[in-house]
């Protein structure tokens, strides 16, 4: 009898802000925090707050990668604060790719609505999974590993990812390794890469030193 109660209690602590109340609705005034937005007052939300028509318009691919990422996260949509859930768009023009990333924040799940994309991600264990996904195809990407999208074929490609987070975060290895002040000795000491390999990449990407 312990258990399903200890049970119980846990599921109660465990649950998002938003299942205490129906909703938190971001407050873009208030300053935010690790744990998301502070709570817009109930009487000044709005039905404009859970609607988003930033995703039905393609995003600009004349880029280094060919690709754009629209996003509607809690800084972008104030009605998914506090509800574990977010949307983007995801663009791939011919030859456009998403390099290597991580949402250290949450899981993914692709779905492609045109195109081809070849999908994948490396567990832990640096054991690789990966797919060439077609119109109607989902794949899901495990919260915090490496993970990667490349357009699979020659027109453009179109896919909606979701997240099981308002804010999933992001980062993109290449971005990471090349785009800062880090030198590049160090980095060809941990990489093992060419110290020219290097500068090219920091030079192609904004980085510096």
């Amino acid at each position: 009898m312990i258990f399903p109660i200890f049970f119980t209690f846990f599921l109660l602590l465990s649950s998002s802000h938003a299942s205490v109340q129906d909703f938190c609705v971001a407050d873009y005034k208030a300053p935010d925090g690790p744990a998301g937005y502070s709570c817009k007052k109930p009487a000044k939300v709005t039905v404009d707050d859970f609607v988003y028509s930033g995703l039905g318009i393609a995003g600009n691919t004349t880029n280094i990668i060919k690709a754009a990422v629209t996003t509607a996260f809690a800084a972008q949509f104030p009605g998914v604060n506090g509800l574990g859930i977010s949307l983007a768009r995801l663009d791939l023009a011919p030859g456009g790719v998403i390099p290597f990333h991580t949402h250290p924040g949450a899981s993914e799940v692709l779905l492609v609505i045109q195109g081809t994309i070849i999908a994948g991600f490396v567990a832990s264990d640096n054991t690789p999974y990966l797919k060439t996904l077609k119109k109607g195809d989902i794949m899901v990407f495990p919260q915090g590993l490496l993970h990667f999208q490349v357009n699979g074929g020659g027109t453009p490609a179109l896919a909606f990812p979701s997240f099981s987070s308002p804010s999933p975060g992001l980062q993109i290895l290449d971005f990471a390794l090349f785009k800062n002040d880090l030198a590049t000795e160090l980095i060809a000491q941990t990489t093992f890469l060419d110290a020219a390999q290097i500068k090219k990449l920091k030079g192609a990407l904004g980085g510096t030193n």
